[in-house]
């Protein structure tokens, strides 16, 4: 199937390294976390900074919007979560989280918990209704744990992808992963749950310069995806479009076609190596995180995901 996308930047800023970047699911607003220990929330329809902050000393390799509480989350390399009011720039909560470089946090879709990941290789589950406690351990991987993402589909499971070349798929209840899936040859940096045809499917991407599409039933690789030139750091599904985004640090946008994984279309910024994809269900919008700064585009396309089967 012909895949007819239009891509147009919206949006482009330069910066210091961004290691993250996330989208309001109902402001204009792009939250991006720097190197430098900075966090900044950015309006791409006024083309304005809304707010900036100093956070730490450290990288802060991961910040999230809590939209229902008016919150920002962010995860440093000096080991500790902070949470701030984005109205009122108020820190709510400062807890020292891990024991080294905390990685990835994720936000559940409804209960009130965060997952966090670390180079002490342990997930934790922390519950904001009882004051941020932790209320799991997942313990299990050798190597630094890079990122974690809840599974839309069954919010009670979420996957962890490792630089012990594994991704782990786990239930919230249970502190051992229910299965591991291997076929990587290097480390595993960036991870990204999508369905297609009702069946459930994850999106990785590696050190080894590929990225792999799972089955989840089957617990197998089902494609793989080469053409990136190095370190495959970030990956997202498309949530309206049948689509594969990945970004390297090659410095390239590789956008792929999800049902015949033809490569449509490379784009590159001219900003270095590519860090971060930000992008949220129902919006046209996909923002990249650079060594030099943050784009955000607009992507259109001729097909949905209704369309679509999975021809794997």
């Amino acid at each position: 199937m012909p895949l007819s996308l239009t891509i147009e930047k919206e949006f482009a800023q330069n910066s210091e390294r961004v290691k993250s970047v996330d989208q309001h699911p109902t402001e204009p607003w792009i939250l991006v976390s720097l190197y430098s220990g900075t966090v900044c929330i950015w309006n791409y329809q006024s083309q304005t900074m809304e707010k900036s902050f100093k956070v730490t000393e450290s990288p802060v390799r991961s910040a999230k919007f809590i939209a229902p509480e008016n919150w920002i989350v962010t995860a440093s390399d000096d080991k500790y979560i902070r949470v701030y009011n984005y109205d009122t720039m108020e820190k709510i909560k400062e807890y020292e989280a891990h024991t080294d470089f905390i990685r990835s946090i994720a936000v559940h879709p409804t209960l009130p918990y965060l997952l966090s990941c670390s180079d002490d290789k342990v997930i934790k589950l922390w519950d904001w209704e009882k004051d941020w406690s932790c209320t799991q351990i997942f313990e299990g991987h050798s190597h630094y744990v890079m990122q974690v993402a809840f599974n839309p589909k069954d919010t009670s499971t979420f996957a962890s992808a490792s630089l012990d070349g594994t991704i782990k798929i786990w239930n919230i209840g249970s502190p051992t992963a229910e299965f591991t899936l291997d076929g990587h040859s290097k480390g595993v940096n960036c991870i990204d749950y999508f369905s297609c045809g009702g069946k459930p499917y994850l999106l990785s991407g590696s050190d080894d310069f590929t990225a792999k599409v799972w089955d989840i039933e089957t617990k197998s690789c089902v494609q793989t995806l080469e053409g990136h030139e190095h370190n495959v750091t970030a990956v997202c599904v498309h949530a309206e479009l049948p689509i594969i985004i990945t970004v390297s640090e090659d410095g390239n946008v590789h956008i792929w076609n999800a049902t015949t994984f033809r490569l449509e279309s490379k784009l590159n910024y001219a900003l270095e190596r590519v860090w971060a994809i930000g992008h949220l269900k129902g919006s046209d919008k996909v923002a990249f995180g650079f060594d030099k700064g943050t784009i955000v585009v607009k992507m259109n396309g001729s097909h949905t995901w209704d369309s679509v089967d999975l021809q794997a």
